[in-house]
């Protein structure tokens, strides 16, 4: 009888895609949230992972999951359903994540260094750095405090994590 309650296109639609369009109305609700990763493992355990331009509180989670769970069949396909939002410690993915987090330090690999230092700008293609090093004086003896900049395009991160200060 619960068939009835979902709209005809979804009986032609594999199980995951179900899930992915239900998250996406979902999402379309809530604007300011957006997709990390979205998993469904071979026993339909669905894993998803959110995080939004203003922070995932519980109830966006709780209304995300809700928009989910209450359009699956469970007689029809049996699932488990986890929705989460992305940790403080969960590497960033997406532009949008970047964007966000303007202001904060980040601690970036390349392939040829680490760089923990503040997110000055993100774009569509790269992320700019700024931090304060002490080198040896041009002139003279002793060092002095210089600020760095870095521009590293989006292709050449292997991770970037949000730095948490304890100041």
């Amino acid at each position: 009888m619960r068939e009835a309650l979902l709209p005809s296109f979804y009986k032609n639609m594999t199980f995951k895609e179900q899930v992915f369009e239900l998250l996406n109305q979902a999402l379309q609700e809530k604007p300011s949230l957006f997709l990390i990763d979205l998993s469904i493992d071979n026993s339909n355990k669905i894993s998803i992972t959110l995080d939004g331009d203003n922070g995932v509180i519980l109830q966006d989670c709780i209304d995300i999951s809700r928009v989910v769970e209450n359009n699956l069949d469970r007689e029809e396909q049996d699932f488990s359903l986890e929705v989460a939002s992305a940790g403080v410690s969960s590497p960033l993915k997406l532009v949008r994540q970047y964007k966000k987090n303007i202001g904060r330090t980040l601690k970036v690999k390349t392939k040829s260094e680490t760089i923990e230092a503040e997110l000055e700008h993100a774009d569509e293609d790269k992320i700019t750095l700024v931090w304060s090093a002490r080198e040896p004086k041009k002139i003279g003896k002793g060092k002095e405090t210089v600020i760095k900049k870095a521009e590293i395009p989006y292709n050449e991160i292997i991770e970037a994590i949000v730095t948490i200060n304890f100041n």
